[in-house]
């Protein structure tokens, strides 16, 4: 079951449960989605999730809800928080592949960072991203982001080296359109 937290035009974001583990683990075990994501090299069970998301199920970690639908499409949230600077890091990944290039990431990480901005007192948030997501980089870029640095040729991906470009945004940076 998902509750309306953070409510947008196309999704609304909900409190992520161990009831969600499911559905993770088949994402986060699907090469083509977790490509992008640092996680590609793990191998995770069901048992395993539902202990994360006991874990991070306690922060600010949200499944993204299709509004029309009411299916889970992805996960977002935020981790590496520091309250005392008001920073944090931004994750998110959108798990069904039919909503990929559809604008419900977008949406997702406006709510999120309206919310993180607005609620939790933010000034700063830091996204990493790999060189070769064209497609996420462009999103992140409309949403507000900021291209602060690279990390180059960090990660080894397919037999290829890429560069992990480290984004940022601030309240004055943030879109005003999901």
């Amino acid at each position: 079951m998902h509750f309306r937290k953070l409510v947008g035009n196309k999704c609304y974001l909900s409190p992520l449960s161990v009831e969600d583990a499911e559905q993770c683990t088949a994402w986060l075990n699907d090469l083509e989605v977790v490509r992008n994501l640092s996680r590609v090299s793990a191998v995770i069970g069901l048992d395993a999730e539902r202990e994360a998301l006991e874990k991070i199920g306690r922060e600010h970690n949200y499944a993204i809800v299709d509004l029309a639908t009411e299916a889970m499409i992805g996960v977002c949230g935020f981790f590496d928080t520091d309250r005392l600077n008001g920073t944090a890091e931004l994750g998110i990944f959108i798990g069904d592949k039919a909503y990929w290039s559809r604008g419900y990431g977008r949406e997702a990480m406006t709510l999120l960072l309206r919310y993180g901005f607005d609620y939790l007192n933010f000034e700063n948030v830091l996204l990493r991203v790999y060189s070769f997501n064209a497609r996420a980089i462009e999103s992140y870029k409309r949403v507000g982001f900021r291209e602060m640095g690279r990390r180059r040729r960090a990660l080894k991906r397919e037999r290829q080296f890429f560069d992990v470009i480290y984004m940022d945004i601030t309240p004055e940076d943030l879109s005003g359109d999901a």
